[in-house]
């Protein structure tokens, strides 16, 4: 197992580790939480290879994607960086990379009844009004977990705050910072229920970030 009790916090700049082979040739990943070798709850920055493929598969308790760089592939499309998808149980696919691509992936992470297929193009989506100056691109919602792109602007500094369900957040661009460190991009942190923290930002900084989705205890 890797990064798999959830009371504890994790900050790892995922741009300082190497990438391991995966079983398919050419598809690489950087693990950064990891119930069993193979399966089960997995969160990993996967890359592929120009030209590499995937074995087709389904995904037992979903799978969740954003695209990082390059462009991903499948039998329904392309899809650039910037691309959000949550593919359901039950949705199947043989994903490839003609150009390559880096995407940050969450398997086996789906709460029970949470079926939606959604294929997102951040590129092109509305920016709403957040908290301050904050500008937030709503990405899911299902049961009390939520999940969002948030952009920060220069210099912007937000309210000593609590996770209830936790938190997860990994720095799209920028630098993020709290009380406990700063956090560059390709950094992926994950914060207990209960948890807090007072975020600010020097840079203008864009965050993926889910929240309610922990274990409570």
């Amino acid at each position: 197992m890797l990064n798999m009790d959830f009371s504890e916090r994790i900050a790892i700049n995922t741009r300082d580790r190497e990438w391991l082979p995966s079983p398919r040739e050419g598809v690489w990943r950087k693990p950064l939480a990891r119930e069993e070798a193979e399966q089960g709850h997995a969160t990993s920055i996967v890359r592929y290879d120009p030209g590499s493929h995937f074995h087709a598969h389904d995904h037992p308790l979903g799978e969740e994607i954003l695209v990082l760089e390059g462009f991903f592939s499948d039998e329904t499309g392309d899809y650039h960086a910037g691309t959000y998808f949550r593919n359901p149980e039950g949705f199947r696919h043989a994903p490839f990379s003609v150009e390559g691509c880096v995407i940050l992936v969450k398997l086996h992470q789906f709460q029970p009844g949470d079926t939606a297929h959604v294929v997102l193009d951040t590129e092109t989506s509305a920016w709403r009004p957040g908290q301050g100056s904050l500008q937030v691109m709503p990405l899911h919602e299902c049961q009390g977990e939520s999940t969002a792109l948030v952009r920060w602007p220069a210099g912007e500094q937000f309210q000593p705050h609590q996770h209830f369900g936790g938190e997860e957040i990994y720095v799209v661009s920028g630098e993020f910072i709290d009380e406990f460190g700063r956090y560059p991009a390709g950094t992926w942190m994950r914060s207990p229920h209960l948890s807090q923290h007072c975020p600010y930002v020097e840079q203008e900084t864009v965050i993926w970030v889910k929240v309610g989705h922990l274990p409570l205890n």
